[in-house]
């Protein structure tokens, strides 16, 4: 994931939806393009009007998408899921490339993809920070597909805990009509399993709801996928009161725990034990730079909206 950002000077972004994700996309691309020396200029589209807007420096706010005449280099699609579509439909003459907050749409929009038309040259790239952890990032350099025969893997939290000062009732992850639902929240498990290791011949799929949260989502989710070569395990839930998130893998020599929670990897046969001591924005900064080096042509797209919709899919037990 080495680059350079090619000879980038100049930067002109515009954010679709100013939610949590996207100011932290704009502390970190603020955080980049200083360390860059790259000049950087922020638009935003917000639908309601805000007394935030000086505190992160935008330059223009729209409010509408027929305002927008600016050719961006890029357009941050950070609006909720179920208009991330219509969003890509509106504005793909306004941008040179797109950066797409995960999930890519709703399942239920997913016949859509195929009817999307994007720009040639356009990158239009799909978030997938967990990706960037430096867990999974050691295990995808160092440690051999072909050694693993299975692997489990784990998220579990407590949604309540989810969204400090706010009721868990009211977000969209406790309702079911507005893309809410463990399988989907946590999408960033299928994802790091399919950067690792592909996809998977066949998947038996089974989720609902068990616990007494008050939400009609579905607050579990597990899977069994088959690759020929290895078996793989992934639990998710929103009822577990310690927050796991962890990868096993079984291989041949060794058992190895992955701590991505706790960004932590440790060869349980021998007792070594690797401590990446790094913070959330580690890595989504190392995501954003990885996409820049995209735009610069210095690295190839690895989450395009067709990858974005197969992990999708495998979400909902399909696979493409």
């Amino acid at each position: 994931m080495k680059g350079c950002f090619g000879n980038m000077k100049e930067l002109s972004v515009c954010f679709v939806g100013i939610g949590s994700i996207a100011k932290r996309h704009i502390r970190n691309l603020k955080k980049i393009c200083a360390k860059r020396s790259i000049t950087l200029k922020i638009d935003s589209l917000r639908h309601m009007a805000h007394d935030d807007n000086d505190k992160y420096g935008f330059s223009h706010i729209y409010t509408d998408y027929s305002q927008i005449k600016t050719i961006y280099d890029i357009i941050f699609i950070t609006n909720p899921t179920e208009y991330h579509l219509d969003a890509l439909d509106n504005l793909t003459h306004f941008a040179r490339n797109f950066f797409i907050e995960k999930p890519v749409c709703s399942v239920s929009q997913l016949n859509q993809i195929q009817t999307l038309k994007q720009k040639e040259n356009a990158v239009y790239y799909v978030a997938c920070p967990l990706r960037y952890n430096a867990v999974i990032q050691y295990i995808k350099e160092n440690v051999h597909t072909d050694d693993i025969f299975c692997v489990r893997s784990i998220s579990s939290s407590y949604l309540p805990d989810w969204r400090p000062g706010t009721d868990y009732r009211e977000s969209y992850s406790a309702h079911k009509s507005m893309g809410g639902g463990v399988s989907i929240d946590l999408i960033h498990e299928w994802d790091y399993l399919t950067y690792l290791f592909g996809n998977p011949q066949k998947v038996n799929y089974m989720s609902g709801k068990k616990s007494d949260l008050e939400i009609d989502s579905d607050d579990y989710a597990v899977y069994m996928a088959d690759y020929g070569d290895k078996i793989v395990e992934l639990h998710l839930d929103y009822f577990g009161r310690k927050t796991i998130r962890e990868i096993l893998i079984f291989t041949k020599d060794e058992t190895i725990l992955g701590d991505i929670a706790n960004s932590r990897l440790t060869y349980l046969k021998s007792g070594k034990q690797l401590d990446f001591k790094e913070e959330r924005d580690d890595y989504q900064i190392r995501e954003l730079e990885h996409f820049l080096d995209m735009i610069s042509k210095d690295a190839e797209n690895d989450s395009s909206i067709e990858h974005a919709a197969r992990v999708l899919q495998l979400t909902q037990g399909v696979i493409d």
